[in-house]
Formats: C-alpha cells, sequence, structure tokens
C-alpha cells in the first residue's frame, strides 16, 4: 500500500496541459520509486518476518494488484446504476 500511495502522491501534483513535461516525468520516476520500494518491503518481509507463508504473501500482494486494476471498473458501473435509478 506504500509504495501505491507514494506513486498517486508523485504522480498527480502537477495538472494542466502546460505541466505535461512534469507530469509525465513524475509519473515515470514515481512508478520507478513504486518498484523499488515493492522490492524494498518485500526484502525486510524476506528478511525479518519468521515464519513465513510465502504463499500468503504473494496471494495478498496480487489481491491488492488486482483491486487496484477492478475498482475503476466496478466504481463505473456503480455510478451507471446510480445515474439510472436518479436519472
Amino acid at each position: 500500500m506504500l509504495p501505491n500511495l507514494y506513486f498517486a502522491h508523485r504522480a498527480f501534483r502537477y495538472s494542466g496541459a502546460r505541466s505535461a513535461q512534469k507530469i509525465l516525468r513524475s509519473f515515470y520516476s514515481g512508478e520507478a520509486i513504486k518498484l523499488l520500494l515493492t522490492a524494498l518491503f518485500f526484502a525486510l518481509v524476506f528478511k525479518y518476518l519468521k515464519p513465513l507463508n510465502v504463499a500468503a504473501l504473494f496471494g495478498a500482494f496480487i489481491a491488492v494488484q488486482m483491486a487496484v486494476w477492478v475498482t475503476p471498473f466496478v466504481a463505473d458501473r456503480n455510478k451507471i446504476k446510480i445515474s439510472k435509478i436518479h436519472g
């Protein structure tokens, strides 16, 4: 979660067409640092968390990643349902 929060902070700090280059740079650097933080946190977990259920660790990691991908679709579908009810 922390690497994703860092990426969101870094990537969305600029707005507007005039800031396009800054936005692009922020996305790339935010994603690179997010990947480094993720690798660092995995290394820390493998080093210091004993006993470690590796399947549970990676299962939770994959679930979080899938939630990030699925949430926009679910939110959009809910928005459509709400607009039909109130529309």
